[in-house]
């Protein structure tokens, strides 16, 4: 037996062939040009020109900067300020918070030492790689914040430690990437939350600027409707804030924390920071569209650095209203539905292990295990199955009598994750399907009207 096939055969085994088949980078050694952090030298244009045109997002930034603002995010907004306004200042101010010693935040002290390194002073450049250091010598991150940190924190130490970054961006992708996030997503033991996402996309964003790999790569049925599933997590009235107004992103705890702006802001940074990553595919372009809306622009102290930096108010987007407003996510076991897109919807979200209903203005937590009236929202109809087995579609009448639609997405929740069951409609011959992750079953353009009769599959059949 040759050496050529003896590989064969063993890339023919399950756990070989999926290592194999998992794409990676080419290395972990960097060797791009500072700043490396999200200011690759087209971005840096764009923004340069914005400053001179007077947009409007400059001027907000321009307008709070003059004015003293307290910025929550100090060493991110100065040393912003310092790369496009190019004014010493602003680097100096960055660079003395990030190397003093109340400075923690492993995030912005990267920025800093990035974008601010040719005014950096000798003591300042060696406070700020010992702290740096110690980001990308800690055990293996358990977050996307986390592994965020670790890799910009290696891939500012390049230059001064080869070596160290190369550990650091290789324990990244290979034990949390390929060893904790992939599997868990792909399990759906592990939702990303909109606000959480915003980390994800800097980190997708450091690995293809630096080491010229697409992160997406490694689960890309899950990365591709992400942008999709991350526009319908979202409560449909706008929240009015003192600045600007917030698209509220679905929260396990809303009903004991009330809205959070700062992760509404996030989650809008996450969407602008999407829709920089992959400006082509249509999915981002419907985000796009969906951030195109003024009234969003984020105004505060907070989402300014944000909104300003990711933000390409050329960049042609897609109305979100195309969005299908009911979506089922088969990997992570997750549903949104909105009766429509307006800002008094209806809506219902399946995440968490938690099903929500907003209605009303007020969102209410909802037991799938128990018998009840389905949800009836316009553009699909929700069904509890635990306790039932019966199911009969609801005809909506239209204004001039008549009944408006032929057939409905139905989706039966509360079943047994990935459990098989019969299903048979009126009409047609019964069939077998498996419940998602979550325990939802979708059943898409059901005749309206029609009953639906569910039973377990029988073990072994």
């Amino acid at each position: 037996m040759t050496r050529r096939s003896v590989c064969g055969l063993l890339l023919g085994l399950p756990g070989i062939r999926l290592l194999a088949d998992t794409p990676r980078p080419d290395g972990f050694r960097v060797y791009s040009d500072a700043p490396r952090l999200f200011m690759r030298p087209q971005r840096q244009r764009l923004l340069r020109r914005e400053r001179e045109r007077r947009s409007l997002r400059w001027d907000q930034f321009e307008t709070l900067w003059t004015a003293k603002a307290d910025f929550p995010e100090p060493g991110f907004a100065a040393a912003f300020r310092y790369q496009i306004a190019q004014e010493d200042e602003a680097g100096r101010r960055a660079l003395a918070w990030a190397s003093g010693a109340s400075a923690t935040d492993v995030r912005q002290i990267a920025i800093v030492a990035d974008w601010c390194a040719l005014l950096a002073t000798d003591a300042q450049r060696k406070a700020m790689a010992a702290k740096l250091r110690a980001a990308a010598a800690a055990p293996v991150p358990h977050s996307l914040a986390a592994a965020r940190d670790k890799a910009l924190a290696a891939i500012v130490l390049s230059e001064q430690d080869m070596d160290a970054s190369e550990r650091a961006l290789k324990q990244v992708f290979e034990q949390y990437w390929l060893g904790e996030f992939i599997p868990a997503v792909r399990d759906a033991r592990l939702r990303v939350p909109n606000d959480e996402a915003c980390a994800m996309y800097e980190l997708l964003h450091a690995f293809r600027d630096n080491l010229g790999f697409d992160l997406r790569e490694t689960f890309p049925e899950w990365f591709k409707p992400y942008p999709i599933f991350h526009v319908l997590a979202h409560y449909p009235p706008p929240f009015p804030g003192s600045a600007n107004e917030y698209r509220i992103p679905a929260q396990k705890t809303i009903a004991q924390t009330g809205p959070d702006l700062k992760k509404a802001s996030l989650s809008r940074a996450a969407e602008l920071a999407l829709v920089a990553f992959d400006s082509n595919a249509s999915e981002t372009q419907l985000v796009q569209g969906f951030l195109m809306n003024d009234r969003f622009l984020m105004r505060g102290a907070f989402g300014i650095t944000y909104e300003t930096l990711w933000a390409n108010p050329y960049q042609p987007g897609l109305s979100y209203y195309h969005i299908a407003p009911a979506q089922h996510d088969e990997i992570g076991g997750q549903l949104f539905v909105r009766s429509s897109w307006d800002d008094d919807a209806e809506w219902v979200g399946f995440f968490d292990g938690q099903l929500q209903l907003f209605k009303d203005g007020a969102v209410t937590r909802l037991d799938p295990a128990l018998t009840r009236e389905p949800l009836d929202l316009e553009e699909a109809t929700v069904f509890f199955g635990r306790a039932a087995d019966r199911f009969q579609v609801p005809q909506r009448p239209h204004e001039t009598g008549a009944y408006a639609d032929p057939a409905d997405d139905v989706f039966i929740v509360g079943l047994q994750p990935r459990a098989s069951y019969h299903i048979e409609i009126d009409g047609r011959e019964m069939y077998e399907d498996t419940a998602a992750p979550g325990g939802i079953l979708f059943l898409p353009a059901t005749p309206a009207g029609a009953g639906v009769r569910l039973g377990p599959a029988p073990a072994g059949l």
